[in-house]
C-alpha cells in the first residue's frame, strides 16, 4: 500500500494515516498484546484483507483466527481477531477477504496475538481492548507513556534538544518484550509453555549492544523491570540445551550471534547495583558454564576468526564472573577467573604495540598495511583501532602494554581528531556502531577528563539530529539511544560490573532522574550546568550536594541516594578539575 508521510500522525500511543489512493482513513491505537485499527472507508466498499504468509487463517462471520510461523523456527504468533460490523462476504485461506456492507463506511477491528495460543489471543484482545473505543485507549496509552517518559525531567537548551532526548528515551523501550500473557509464557529456548510463577517472562535482546548503556539506564530508572529481565536471562539459560546463558535471546530462541557473552556482564552490573531478588547461585554457575564451553581457556586466547574482538570481550566477561565469585565468597573462583580477565596480553603484539589476531598454532595472523585501519581483522564489525580499546576492566593494564598513559592520549586524541563531522560509519570513532561506545570516557580514567567532556558534547551534537535518519547508525534496539540519554544528561557508564559512573558535559541545564523508593533511598537525582551552552563545555568546578567535589566520576550509591551534583561551566578546559 502507498502512502504519503505527510499524511501520517505519529506517537508512541497513537497512530494515523490517510491512504489517498484508496480514500481511507486509518486511526490505530497498540496496547501491550492486542490493538485497535478503526477503518474510515470515505468511498466504495467497505473491505479487508488478512494474510499470513507462513501459517494459516481461518474466518467465522466476523471472527478471524489462525497463526503465522516465524521463518524456519518452531515459534507461532497466533491471531484473534473481531470486526463490530459482520461481513456480508468472505474467504479462506491463507489470505483472508471480508467485504462489507457499503453503507458500513467505519470498521472497528480489534485483535489480539498469542505465542501461545488462538483462546490466549482472544483473551488478550478481550482483557486489554474488548469494549473500549479509540478515545479511552488513547489516554490510557498517553498516561502509560507519560509517566514512563517523566521519569527524567530536562530543562534548558533548545526544543530539537529536548525532542531528541525524549525520542531516544521513548527509544529505549523498545525491547526487552514482555511474553507473559495470564501468568504463563511460551519460550523458544525450549519450545514449552511455562507458568510464570508472578515473575514476567522477557526476551528479544541483542545483549552485545545493550549491556554497555540500555541496561544500566534501565537499572537506575527502572530496577523493577531490569530485575525480571534478569530472572528472564537466567531461566532461559536453565532451559537452553547446555545451560549456557543467552548471547542475543530474541522471540524465536538464542540465536548466538556477535560474541562473548554479555548476559553475564548485565546480571554482575544489576548484582552489584543492589538487584539480587533472583537465585545468585544458579546465574553464577551457569556463567561459569558459559566461559569454560566458550571462553578463552584452551589457548589463553579464541583463535581466527575475530580473535581480537572474542578475547577481548571474553576477558571482559570473565573479570565479571570474578567479581560475583569474590561477592559470594569464592575467593578461589575469584582469583581463577580475574587471570582469565588478562587474557587480553596474549593477543597483544608488543612489536606493533597493538592488538592482533592469532592462529590457533599461537602464530600471528599476517600484519597487513594499515593493520590498525582494517576492519575485520580480528574484529566483528569494526577494526582493531576501534576494538582495542575494550579493556574496561583494567585500563590501566592496558596502558602499560600500549606504552604508558602520554602515548595512550596522544593516540586518543588522534583517534577522534579523525572522526569525520557528520560522524557516519568511519574507521575512527565510529559511535555508529557499539564497540567505541566506552571509548570517550577513557580519558576521565587517564585524568585528562576535558577530553570526555569535548567528545561526548560534539557526539550528542554531531550524531543525533532531530530529522529522519535522526542518528548515525543502527538503533540496535536502543543502545544508541541509550548512550544519548545518559551522556546528555551528564553521567555514563565505563564498565558495567563495577559501580563507578562518569562526569561528562551536560547537553541540558538541569537534569532530574526521578528514583525508585522500592529499591533506592533517594526520591530524585538532579544535575545542574550552570552557565551551560554551546560553547561552554567544560566544567570548571563540581559540587555534591553543596560540598566541592573534585572527582571525574560518581559512585552508582551516590546517585540512587538521592541528591544534586552541580557543574559550573565555561569555555575553557580547568585542566585542574578531576584529574
Amino acid at each position: 500500500i502507498l502512502y504519503n508521510y505527510d499524511n501520517e500522525k505519529i506517537k508512541p500511543y497513537y497512530y494515523s494515516v490517510f491512504l489517498s489512493d484508496y480514500d481511507i482513513e486509518v486511526k490505530y491505537v497498540p496496547s501491550h498484546q492486542s490493538a485497535l485499527y478503526q477503518l474510515d472507508f470515505r468511498t466504495g466498499q467497505p473491505g479487508l484483507l488478512i494474510g499470513a504468509t507462513n501459517g494459516e487463517l481461518h474466518v467465522e462471520k466476523n471472527k478471524v483466527f489462525g497463526y503465522q510461523q516465524i521463518g524456519s523456527y518452531e515459534t507461532r504468533v497466533y491471531l484473534y481477531l473481531e470486526t463490530d460490523v459482520v461481513p456480508l462476504q468472505t474467504e479462506e485461506g491463507n489470505t483472508v477477504v471480508m467485504k462489507f456492507p457499503e453503507n458500513d463506511k467505519r470498521i472497528n477491528l480489534r485483535y489480539g496475538i498469542s505465542f501461545i495460543s488462538v483462546d490466549q489471543a482472544k483473551k488478550n484482545m478481550e482483557r486489554e481492548v474488548a469494549g473500549k473505543d479509540l478515545e479511552t485507549l488513547t489516554r490510557t496509552g498517553r498516561t502509560i507513556w507519560n509517566d514512563a517518559l517523566g521519569k527524567i525531567q530536562v530543562k534548558g537548551n533548545c526544543e530539537d534538544s529536548k525532542t531528541i532526548f525524549y525520542t531516544s528515551l521513548y527509544r529505549t523501550y523498545e525491547r526487552m518484550v514482555c511474553l507473559s500473557e495470564d501468568g504463563q509464557y511460551y519460550s523458544a529456548f525450549d519450545n514449552q509453555v511455562h507458568q510464570d510463577s508472578g515473575v514476567p517472562f522477557y526476551t528479544d535482546d541483542w545483549i552485545w549492544d545493550t549491556y554497555r548503556a540500555t541496561h544500566p539506564l534501565r537499572i537506575l530508572l527502572e530496577p523493577e523491570r531490569e530485575k525480571y529481565m534478569i530472572q528472564s536471562f537466567i531461566r532461559m539459560a536453565g532451559q537452553i540445551k547446555h545451560f549456557w546463558m543467552p548471547t542475543f535471546p530474541e522471540i524465536t530462541g538464542d540465536s548466538r550471534r556477535m560474541n562473548s557473552n554479555h548476559g553475564v556482564a548485565t546480571v554482575l552490573d544489576a548484582y552489584v547495583k543492589g538487584i539480587r531478588t533472583y537465585d545468585v547461585e544458579k546465574a553464577y554457575r551457569y556463567a561459569v558454564n558459559t566461559s569454560r564451553h566458550f571462553g578463552n581457556d584452551s589457548l589463553g586466547y579464541i583463535p581466527e576468526p575475530l580473535s581480537i574482538s572474542t578475547t577481548l570481550e571474553y576477558a571482559y566477561t570473565d573479570w565479571c564472573i570474578s567479581q560475583v565469585a569474590q561477592a559470594m565468597g569464592k575467593n578461589e573462583d575469584a582469583r581463577y577467573f580475574y587471570e582469565k580477565g588478562q587474557a587480553y596480553h596474549n593477543i597483544f603484539d608488543k612489536e606493533k604495540g597493538w592488538f592482533r589476531p592469532r592462529k590457533a598454532d599461537g602464530s600471528w595472523v599476517a600484519w597487513p598495511e594499515n593493520a590498525r585501519l582494517k576492519e575485520w581483522y580480528g574484529c566483528i564489525e569494526a577494526n582493531s583501532y576501534q576494538q582495542g580499546w575494550f579493556v574496561p576492566h583494567d585500563v590501566s593494564g592496558m596502558v602499560e602494554l600500549m606504552g604508558g598513559k602520554e602515548k595512550v592520549i596522544e593516540d586518543l586524541i588522534y583517534f577522534f581528531s579523525k572522526t569525520p563531522s557528520n560522524m557516519l560509519w568511519n574507521e575512527y570513532y565510529n559511535h555508529a556502531n557499539e564497540p567505541v561506545h566506552f571509548v570517550p570516557f577513557l580519558f576521565n580514567q587517564l585524568a585528562v577528563p576535558w577530553h570526555t567532556q569535548k567528545w561526548t558534547r560534539y557526539t550528542c551534537e554531531k550524531a543525533y539530529a532531530n530529522k529522519v535518519e535522526g542518528i548515525v547508525g543502527n538503533e540496535d534496539v536502543g543502545q544508541m539511544s541509550a548512550w544519548y540519554v545518559l551522556a546528555a544528561s551528564g553521567i555514563h557508564p565505563s564498565c558495567p560490573g563495577n559501580t563507578r559512573m562518569e562526569i561528562t558535559s551536560p547537553v541540558f541545564d538541569e537534569v532530574e532522574f526521578a528514583l525508585d523508593p522500592a529499591y533506592y533511598s533517594g526520591k530524585k537525582f538532579t544535575v545542574i550546568a550552570h552557565d551551560n551552552s554551546v560553547d561552554n563545555v567544560y566544567i570548571q568546578k563540581a559540587l555534591l550536594n553543596g560540598k566541592e567535589y573534585n572527582k571525574c566520576y560518581l559512585d552508582f550509591t551516590d546517585i540512587v541516594s538521592g541528591g544534586t551534583l552541580e557543574l559550573f561551566m565555561g569555555d575553557t578546559p580547568n585542566k585542574e578539575w578531576g584529574i
